[in-house]
């Protein structure tokens, strides 16, 4: 069997935050009941890597997708049982998603597809939310209006959906609110992290290899997103998330100042120092560095998942010219 290095491949809180769940590259799956304190409830094993997992909202379940393109449920009241097939995909599955009530199970793969199931029936298809050009790379059910799905692909879009009927209200192309920043035409917004602020309605996108964070707000009347900054950074962003008060943490890859607080004022986030969570945090990140330096300086986790395009014209009119060329010393 192939060993991995126990690196965390997915992990994901439960609702509530009693319970949190992880896989790692050696085909684990383990769950942590996090309340009064910290402890493991079970180390179960996979099939296959996985790249995506969701506890549900009555607890009770974890959905873990896997690179073969299926989703397998995991019981948590019966924290040992074996893991249950539930759907499967042709493609490598890249992100999964719950409706607020539990009744949709929403998946997105490499190919371009988001499709839409029930949870009680997985094999019963609702829908499929077809537009996106590449890969759809995160999913997110907007939590305090439930019918609506925001989706991110590499084909550097943001795309706002009716999911149950598969219906595409709204499409931010995120390249055109980049682009003055960049001088490669070519550069691609593949989004690699998604928080959402229930208060205010806010977006926050993160681009993989982009030391840049995006601000968006929702307007859900409208079915559109509006934008509203850009935060900049002096090193790669990891990961981000919004607290409920509106807070937006930002992991980076700097041992000096892994964690940054961004506080909303008038419309606009701004830069906190003197937070003690924040210096608290900072320096238990600090203290345990060690634990990340094997992720500074990491490629894209995307750039393998593009489509390869061909260019057969380029190629005849090389060989064309070749053969000219050729005739052309023939006759000398």
């Amino acid at each position: 069997t192939d060993k991995g290095s126990d690196d965390i491949l997915a992990f994901a809180f439960s609702p509530s935050g009693d319970y949190f769940a992880l896989t790692d590259d050696s085909k684990r799956l383990i769950l942590f009941h996090t309340k009064p304190s910290w402890e493991c409830v079970s180390v179960r094993f996979v099939n296959r890597r996985c790249t995506s997992l969701i506890i549900t909202a009555a607890e009770d379940k974890i959905l873990v997708a896997d690179k073969s393109g299926d989703v397998y449920s995991y019981s948590i009241t019966e924290p040992q049982a074996d893991g249950k097939l539930e759907l499967g995909h042709l493609s490598l599955l890249l992100d999964v998603a719950l409706s607020p009530d539990d009744r949709y199970i929403l998946t997105a793969d490499r190919d371009e597809k988001i499709r839409v199931s029930l949870v009680k029936a997985p094999y019963t298809i609702v829908s499929y939310c077809l537009g996106h050009k590449e890969f759809v790379s995160k999913i997110l059910v907007i939590p305090n209006y439930p019918d609506l799905l925001l989706s991110a692909s590499g084909d550097s879009t943001l795309r706002l959906w009716e999911y149950k009927s598969g219906e595409e209200l709204y499409c931010c192309h995120l390249s055109n609110i980049c682009g003055p920043e960049t001088t490669k035409t070519d550069q691609k917004y593949p989004v690699s992290r998604i928080t959402y602020c229930c208060q205010g309605g806010y977006v926050a996108v993160l681009c993989d290899c982009i030391p840049t964070v995006y601000v968006f707000q929702l307007d859900a009347v409208a079915h559109q997103l509006v934008y509203r900054q850009q935060i900049s950074l002096k090193h790669k962003g990891w990961d981000i998330a919004f607290e409920e008060t509106g807070d937006l943490w930002i992991l980076q890859e700097d041992n000096e100042a892994p964690l940054q607080l961004y506080r909303p004022c008038d419309g606009q986030w701004k830069v906190v120092t003197d937070d003690k969570g924040l210096q608290k945090m900072s320096k238990y990140l600090q203290d345990n560095w060690t634990v990340f330096e094997g992720f500074v300086g990491a490629e894209s986790h995307y750039s393998n998942l593009y489509k390869a395009s061909f260019d057969n014209m380029a190629a005849y009119l090389q060989r064309k010219e070749e053969r000219l060329q050729q005739q052309k010393k023939k006759r000398q």
